[in-house]
């Protein structure tokens, strides 16, 4: 009886034996990826960025720190002015300073840790950080879609019914629109940040662009991920293609209605001012729904990092420029706020300069 008990256990001590060989010997099997994925924890990912070459680094450092100085000010400047004039608060230049608040979000979730990782030269991100990264970039990404969508219905309202301008938007309406959008966005990013931690991954974590991508993320997990593919693909297409047909349909609208217009002068500039925008929109939308639509045999990490920088650097940077800071009364109201704050400044400095006016004012 005590030969039988002694016999089980080696029997069972060569059947643990034997399957730890196996894990041992076959790393790259799903056994071995499933049985790290529960044991162990990814506590980081490694953001490869554009070049490992160490003198390009600091070309590469100054080039975004200015792009990134610029997209701040410059739609800082945006809505600095439109909430100084009284004259900018229509719905217009309302939807404009949210879009600038947007774009300064949407900039600042990427842009200050590739600059970080740069000068500490590391490319550690924390797994806390890169799910709280993603959850941001797509939370700006999708506000930015809505709220080119609504200017460009705005403009549609305005330029095809220019006499119910007024009724139609409505501050009660913007304000619903923008918070709609919000709810949305909000809804959205909680919900793929959430069935992206039910992932687990393997030892590559190594991640080919200078930020947290949801598709280069799902693509390094080593469990199922059809449901986070499906999800992803269609919130692509309802929430990025629905706006964009929206788009198109508003300034095809805005196009035929300028076709009507006899001057020549007034068709060249609304022209003009359409293609800036829809300039802009297609740069976005172009090389976004490219990142994402694309299959992963034929995405190339230094092709998707080029199309990331596009749409997440560049398009911010220019939209200053080219919905405001072209347009005069945008130009009216920055003079006006800084001829006035010189002018508070030289009464303060006199005040400073002349203790007895001070002290008689006070006294009044």
């Amino acid at each position: 009886m005590q030969n039988c008990r002694i016999s089980t256990l080696l029997q069972f001590q060569f059947q643990i034996k034997l399957v730890m060989s196996f894990v041992f010997l076959f790393p790259g099997s799903h056994f071995y990826c499933m049985e790290l994925g529960n044991d162990t924890e990814i506590s980081e990912f490694l953001l490869l960025g554009f070049s490992q070459e160490p003198e390009l680094q600091p070309l590469i450092f100054g080039l975004f720190l200015s792009m990134y100085l610029i997209t701040v000010f410059g739609n800082l400047l945006i809505m600095l002015a439109v909430s100084s004039d009284a004259h900018l608060h229509t719905p217009m230049y309302f939807f404009l300073s949210n879009l600038s608040f947007v774009d300064i979000c949407f900039t600042s979730t990427t842009i200050p840790k590739m600059l970080w990782n740069i000068q500490t030269q590391s490319k550690v991100i924390t797994y806390e950080g890169c799910i709280t990264q993603i959850y941001f970039f797509l939370l700006s990404a999708l506000l930015d879609i809505f709220l080119l969508t609504v200017m460009a219905y705005d403009r549609f309202v305005a330029i095809c019914h220019p006499l119910h301008y007024m009724v139609i938007m409505n501050p009660r309406l913007c304000f619903l629109l923008v918070l709609v959008s919000w709810t949305i966005s909000v809804l959205n990013s909680l919900l793929q940040s959430l069935i992206l931690l039910q992932l687990s991954f393997c030892t590559v974590v190594e991640i080919p662009d200078f930020f947290c991508d949801l598709s280069q993320i799902t693509q390094l997990a080593c469990s199922d991920t059809f449901l986070n593919n499906m999800v992803m693909y269609l919130t692509v297409v309802l929430l990025g293609g629905g706006p964009l047909a929206g788009i198109l349909y508003s300034y095809s609208k805005i196009v035929s209605c300028i076709c009507r217009i006899s001057s020549v002068q007034g068709k060249y500039k609304a022209f003009s001012t359409c293609a800036s925008h829809l300039s802009v929109v297609s740069l976005f939308f172009c090389t976004s729904l490219g990142v994402y639509l694309s299959s992963p045999a034929t995405h190339s990490s230094h092709s998707s990092a080029t199309a990331s920088v596009m749409y997440t650097v560049v398009t911010p940077m220019l939209n200053p420029f080219i919905y405001s800071l072209r347009n005069k009364d945008i130009k009216g109201a920055l003079k006006r706020f800084f001829v006035m704050a010189s002018l508070k400044r030289s009464i303060i400095l006199d005040l400073k300069k002349c203790p007895r006016l001070q002290i008689s004012k006070s006294q009044s």
